[in-house]
């Protein structure tokens, strides 16, 4: 039988969504399979579960998801009872528990509903499913008593109906009440309470949302810049350099058509980070000369410019009782959602109280919701210096939102802060660092020249050369100014790492710089190394490179298990380049007994368990390896791409090790998550190095 977590509330408008995503990260976190179920339902989309669907690659059939509708409730209660309605919803219930290890219930949402006593109903549907109850109470707009209060109360009412309530949530609480209404929380209730402020971002509908709301024409803009949350509304009408002072970070600005030079103002204020805004909203069906918008494409690239029919006052008023909404379309309201929960929330507390058994198994997301854990745990200062690069500011803002580490971003102030603009990121309080400007570079430069005078450097060619981004980025991590760096995305690997092994240069007991790859298959993660750095590594290089990753595979919760690959297993072949395997695995095995190794073994041998077992019956590796180390960089590198888009697997990398200090290279064709994924395992080695 599976293990549920029921969320559920006492009235309507208490932001439970948050609470809901933050409990299904933490349940995905600990197991694979993971249902989700809804007891009642209202007609038209169900939002929240179509962002669990696309977030968390769920294959569960909708068509599952839900008990029955509102109306059919009421009706099913009204002809036969509500005894009648609990047991069909229980029996729907247990056809989704049978198939899956823990089920997230989202309880009903109080929303306009004819259910008498809803809230005992979810009380008593809980008790039927075996849930533990997450009770959630809004306080948004109410005083901290009243929140706390309500809070108390709403346990009672839970725990009195027989519920195992195993938290509580405030919700939405005004943020100077926050750490007062936790304390007295603290003190009252037996079980954890847990108290989140309101946050605007998440209230505020996107530029998408109120042109769908409002049937707004688009007249300029493009999908980024749609997706921007509105968090205020600037009304212009006043003359331009009283308008300008009103703009503030993240406005809409709502304008008659005809005022052409508010329309220009604005975008140039964005495009000069002045600040950067939602986007521009035109009444009056009214529209400024096609020159003008043509200058606005070009002033602000991507910002989006709406046209309605309305006149200002109405358009207010429909503006105003607009809220956001999280949804599959609005991802970033889920990043941020996320951290607020994950700030606020003792994760790892909340994950025990669940009393949901780990899966044998760690799947990729189950991989990447731990690196984004382990890295949070201990926050560090993981440096960019492809500030400017569109993958890198979307990984940022990720990041960022997810409180994962703290960042500094090399490149043009302003062209970063232009480029964030456009894209509708909100940097923040993130470090920005223009290298050929930094008071810092003449003292890089001498730390640069001392270290490479062996080289003639002098402090006149140093100077030049610590203005590259990647050579500034490695100072910084090597005086300290940065815990670690990733590059790459734009720039060769070379460029990437040369500065490193000039700068940082080898940990003690390293002899070589090697890297490993995470392969993220469908149900497991695997090391491969060395895949990136060394051409064609001799024997004692080769041990080196074996348990550095056996190393780095337990540090980020991978059991080490070696398998040395060569074209024969075992005694089968001869020859040098089996030989050179043969050797490795004896200098492993005489340097570190503890260490669990098998070679020369092949690859279906070290991964498939019915080979194994005809090929090494006695081997506690072979069929089980997680740990692969290839006998050269031609063979490694080839095999990693061949099982990434054969297999469809995530390969996180090449994570380099060896380096007294981090730092990272990436593909040049990363993808966003594989930036934040290679940021967050760069904070979690200065983390072990520290």
């Amino acid at each position: 039988m599976a293990r549920s977590v029921y969320v559920t509330g006492i009235d309507r408008g208490d932001g439970r969504q948050v609470v809901e995503l933050g409990v299904m990260e933490l349940l995905t976190r600990q197991v694979d399979r993971v249902g989700v179920f809804r007891p009642l339902v209202h007609d038209g989309p169900d939002r929240l579960f179509d962002l669990l669907r696309v977030r968390y690659r769920l294959s569960q059939d909708p068509a599952t998801v839900y008990g029955m509708d509102y109306h059919e409730a009421t009706a099913l209660q009204a002809e036969r009872g509500i005894d009648e309605l609990v047991s069909t919803l229980v029996d729907r219930f247990h056809r989704v528990a049978r198939e899956y290890e823990v089920v997230l219930v989202l309880g009903t949402d109080f929303a306009g509903t004819q259910l008498p006593e809803e809230l005992a109903l979810n009380a008593r549907l809980a008790n039927e499913f075996g849930a533990a109850v997450i009770a959630v109470v809004g306080g948004k707009g109410q005083s901290a008593e009243s929140v706390r209060a309500e809070t108390r109360n709403a346990f009672r009412a839970y725990e009195s109906l027989g519920c195992d309530v195993i938290a509580m949530v405030a919700n939405r609480v005004a943020a100077a009440d926050r750490a007062a209404i936790a304390e007295r929380l603290e003190s009252q209730l037996p079980v954890p309470s847990y108290v989140l402020p309101d946050e605007p971002a998440l209230s505020a509908p996107t530029v998408s949302q109120i042109a769908h709301h409002l049937g707004a024409e688009i007249v300029l803009g493009d999908d980024s810049g749609l997706a921007r949350d509105a968090l205020h509304f600037v009304f212009g009408g006043a003359m331009l350099p009283n308008f300008l002072n009103a703009l503030t970070p993240g406005c809409l600005v709502v304008t008659p058509g005809d005022r052409a030079d508010l329309v220009v103002g604005a975008l140039a204020a964005h495009s000069a980070g002045t600040p950067p805004i939602a986007g521009v909203l035109l009444t009056l069906d009214e529209r400024p000369p096609a020159e003008v918008l043509t200058l606005a494409a070009r002033l602000a690239p991507g910002t989006p410019v709406l046209s309605v029919s309305g006149t200002s006052f109405p358009t207010a008023a429909e503006l105003f009782s607009l809220e956001g909404k999280l949804n599959a379309a609005t991802p970033r309201k889920a990043e941020t959602a996320l951290g607020l929960f994950e700030r606020h929330v003792d994760t790892g507390a909340l994950l025990k109280r669940f009393s949901v058994a780990s899966s044998g198994r760690v799947t990729p997301m189950m991989f990447e919701h731990t690196l984004l854990e382990q890295a949070r745990a201990d926050r560090r200062r993981v440096v960019l210096p492809e500030g400017t690069e569109e993958r890198v500011l979307r990984a940022a803002d990720v990041l960022v939102r997810r409180a994962v580490c703290d960042l500094t971003l090399l490149g043009p102030v302003e062209a970063v802060r232009k480029k964030a603009a456009d894209l509708g990121i909100d940097l923040g309080a993130t470090q920005i660092i223009d290298p050929a400007t930094s008071e810092l570079r003449q003292r890089f430069a001498e730390r640069y020249a001392e270290l490479r005078a062996h080289r003639g450097v002098s402090v006149e060619l140093a100077y030049d050369v610590v203005s590259d981004v990647n050579y500034f980025g490695t100072l910084m991590v090597q005086e300290g100014l940065a815990d670690g760096m990733v590059s790459g995305s734009v720039h060769s690997t070379a460029a990437t790492i040369r500065p490193a092994f000039e700068i940082i240069k080898t940990k003690p007991g390293a002899s070589i710089v090697s890297s490993v790859f995470f392969m993220c298959l469908a149900d497991e993660v695997l090391v491969y190394g060395d895949c990136a750095v060394n051409p064609d590594p001799n024997a004692e290089q080769l041990a080196d490179i074996a348990v550095q990753s056996a190393a780095t595979a337990a540090r980020f919760g991978v059991e080490p298990r070696i398998a040395m690959l060569s074209y024969s297993t075992g005694t089968s072949g001869t020859g040098a380049d089996v030989d050179k395997v043969r050797e490795a695995t004896e200098l492993v095995r005489a340097a570190h007994p503890e260490l669990r190794i098998e070679g020369p073994i092949q690859y279906d041998a070290a991964v498939e368990p019915s080979v194994a077992a005809t090929k090494l019956p006695d081997s506690e590796v072979a069929g089980r390896a997680t740990v692969l180390i290839f006998p050269d960089l031609n063979t490694g590198n080839n095999t990693y791409k061949a099982v990434q888009r054969s297999a469809g697997a995530v390969a996180v990398g090449p994570v380099l090790q060896g380096l007294r200090k981090p730092v990272n290279d990436l593909s040049r064709g990363a993808l966003v998550s594989d930036i934040v994924n290679t940021v967050a395992i760069t904070a979690i080695q200065s983390q072990a190095a520290s």
